[in-house]
């Protein structure tokens, strides 16, 4: 990827919470809020701290399956329903499955940089408790190529994940890739209890890697993936602004409380085609590559890195990937610690999908909203220490089984 052609920041993120099992204002027969109420909370959440929708010149969205889980389409047309000075603005929906909020913001970027905006608000949302989980899954199986349904098991991802998972176990040890998978959850749910709008926020549980050992159990599930191993069914909307230098001034807001965006890194594989090796995210590899050309910097200048852990094994291949780890290698550096919060490089630290949850096109909105709080010192109890000498951030954002790949790079300013 090339280097981006002038400055731009991404600042005032807005997380609502992240709804669904697990929460304790989530039940399943009571109503719950809408698309419309996500949409409308998040996009008053960052306009309130950007001085106003009337700086905005263009808005995107990213959404996954809106069409099936509410019956809704024609996303762009809600900005005006955030605010009424959004109305006449010019607005886009963009999917690409899970990558969906990854996208929003490489359209926003792109936008940015071609100058046809200097302030762009973008969102990131997904409501989807509106059907049964096996019901769901058939819509989720849409981020795959459908022509497997069929042939597919019944909860469609995480058997392509169970998948993963197997092979990985076959080639580099079961044993331990099943104890770093258990210290992953852990890492996520201890991460997830330090911000107030993360799914298992309220989560108790004492001895989290024993419980989340648990065999796999084929009959009820998958084959090698426990419930633990995945991540929930989450409502959820996040929002963030995309600016120049130019916008940044209009806005209000000083660059102290905003992150410079550096590097952008995209790559799609072959829906129709099944991954070449079960053990590499080899599309994250290469967007990972892409965003580190694009910013000039390599794994060893991150602080901190947000990675798409829709599965616990997709954590520990994401290490690999990344190059953290060497291919196999990726469950000893979990199992070490070296991802904790505490860690060599801390991951996810509200939690990543698995903890803070996933609302599939919002997620990586969500991402980018991690990565601007701790970059300015606006985590709260979720803050880790950010070293100076390493300035930099790192969100990868993954549609589908590593078909669709947004990461971007950050840097503190």
């Amino acid at each position: 990827m090339r280097k981006l052609r002038k400055k731009l920041y991404m600042t005032a993120g807005f997380n609502t919470i992240s709804l669904g099992t697990g929460r304790k204002e989530f039940h399943p027969k009571k109503p719950r809020p809408g698309l419309e109420h996500y949409i409308k909370e998040a996009g008053q959440g960052t306009l309130a701290q950007m001085n106003g929708a009337q700086h905005v010149d263009e808005c995107v969205i990213g959404n996954f399956m809106a069409a099936r889980f509410n019956k809704q389409a024609n996303l762009p047309a809600f900005f005006p329903m955030i605010d009424e000075g959004l109305k006449w603005k010019p607005a886009v929906a963009v999917e690409g499955a899970c990558a969906s909020g990854g996208l929003a913001l490489a359209t926003g970027i792109k936008t940015v940089l071609a100058e046809t905006a200097d302030v762009v608000l973008a969102v990131g949302v997904e409501v989807q408790n509106t059907v049964k989980a096996i019901y769901g899954a058939d819509i989720l199986a849409g981020a795959g190529w459908f022509q497997e349904r069929k042939t597919g098991h019944a909860y469609f991802f995480p058997g392509k994940f169970s998948d993963r998972a197997g092979v990985y176990f076959e080639k580099y040890g079961r044993d331990k890739a099943r104890k770093a998978f258990a210290r992953w959850y852990r890492n996520a749910v201890e991460n997830a209890r330090l911000c107030p709008t993360a799914q298992e926020y309220h989560n108790k549980v004492e001895d989290l890697e024993a419980m989340a050992m648990m065999e796999p159990n084929p009959k009820a599930f998958v084959d090698n993936l426990n419930v633990f191993d995945c991540s929930k069914v989450s409502d959820a909307a996040s929002a963030i602004a995309i600016v120049s230098e130019q916008g940044l001034e209009k806005i209000g807001v000083a660059k102290k409380d905003a992150v410079e965006v550096v590097g952008l890194g995209q790559a799609e594989y072959d829906i129709t085609i099944p991954p070449a090796d079960l053990t590499r995210l080899e599309t994250t590899e290469l967007a990972v590559k892409r965003a580190f050309e694009s910013a000039g910097i390599s794994k060893d200048d991150l602080s901190t890195v947000e990675c798409h852990d829709c599965f616990t094994v997709a954590g520990i291949l994401g290490t690999e990937a990344i190059g953290f780890a060497k291919p196999g290698e990726g469950a000893d550096f979990v199992s070490a610690g070296n991802t904790a919060r505490g860690g060599k490089i801390p991951f996810n630290t509200t939690g990543g999908l698995i903890g803070w949850g996933h609302p599939t096109g919002g997620t990586g909105v969500h991402q980018a909203v991690t990565i601007w709080e701790q970059l300015t010192g606006k985590a709260g109890d979720a803050q880790i220490e950010i070293n100076n000498n390493k300035p930099f951030g790192l969100s990868i954002n993954m549609g589908g089984d590593d078909k669709t790949v947004v990461a971007i790079v950050y840097k503190k300013c």
